[in-house]
C-alpha cells in the first residue's frame, strides 16, 4: 500500500504566500507564530493544523524559498540551451541576478537559511546549504564544455566561481555597495576566467 501525500490546499497555498512575503521582511530566526499569524490573517492554531508543527512551517517556508532559486536557475538553463554561453557569461548573469535591488529580502533569508543549515543540522534548515550549492554547481557546469565538465579541474573551477560569488553577495547584502562590489567581480571575471571565454 502506497501513501501518497495529498497536495496543499487552497488556504494552506494562500497562507504559504503570505507567510513567505511575511518571512522576506521579518526573516526567520526569530520566528514567532503569533505574530505571523496575526500579519497574515490566521492565527497559531490553524498555522500548526496546516503544517504540522512550527518545523513544518519553516521547511514549507524554505521550500518555497527554494523555488524562486531555481526558477532562475531555470531560466539561465534556458538561456544557454542553445548553445554553449560559457562559466563567464553564466556567472555574470548570475551576479547581475543577485546584484538586483529586487532580489535583496529573498537574497538576505537564503543566507540566513544557509548559515541555519551549517548551526542547526538536525532541525527544519537541513541540507538547505548543501543543497543550493549543489544546485548552482550543476548551473555553472551545464555552462563549462563537457570536456572540462567531467574533470578535477572543471570542478575546482566551478566551485571558485560560485565561491567569489557567495562571498561578492555577502559584501553586496552586508554594504549594499553595488558598484563596488559588482566592479569586483568583473575584474576577477575578467582576470581570473579569460581562459573560460
Amino acid at each position: 500500500m502506497t501513501t501518497e501525500t495529498a497536495p496543499p490546499s487552497a488556504r494552506q497555498a494562500e497562507l504559504l504566500e503570505a507567510g513567505y512575503r511575511y518571512a522576506l521582511e521579518h526573516g526567520l530566526a526569530d520566528l514567532s507564530l503569533r505574530p505571523l499569524a496575526t500579519a497574515i490573517g490566521s492565527s497559531p492554531r490553524v498555522l500548526l493544523y496546516l503544517f504540522g508543527s512550527k518545523d513544518g512551517l519553516v521547511r514549507a517556508l524554505l521550500t518555497r524559498a527554494r523555488m524562486d532559486e531555481l526558477e532562475l536557475l531555470a531560466q539561465l538553463r534556458r538561456r544557454g540551451a542553445d548553445r554553449q554561453v560559457g562559466l563567464t557569461v553564466v556567472a555574470e548573469r548570475v551576479w547581475s541576478w543577485l546584484a538586483a535591488d529586487e532580489h535583496r529580502a529573498l537574497l538576505t533569508l537564503w543566507v540566513e537559511a544557509y548559515a541555519r543549515s551549517l548551526v542547526d543540522p538536525d532541525g527544519p534548515w537541513a541540507d538547505f546549504a548543501r543543497d543550493t550549492v549543489e544546485d548552482w554547481l550543476a548551473v555553472l557546469a551545464a555552462a563549462q564544455p563537457a570536456a572540462v565538465r567531467v574533470t578535477d579541474a572543471g570542478l575546482a573551477e566551478r566551485t571558485l566561481v560560485l565561491a567569489v560569488l557567495r562571498g561578492c553577495l555577502l559584501d553586496l547584502l552586508a554594504t549594499g555597495n553595488a558598484e563596488r562590489v559588482t566592479a569586483a567581480v568583473a575584474e576577477h571575471l575578467a582576470a581570473g576566467f579569460r581562459h573560460l571565454k
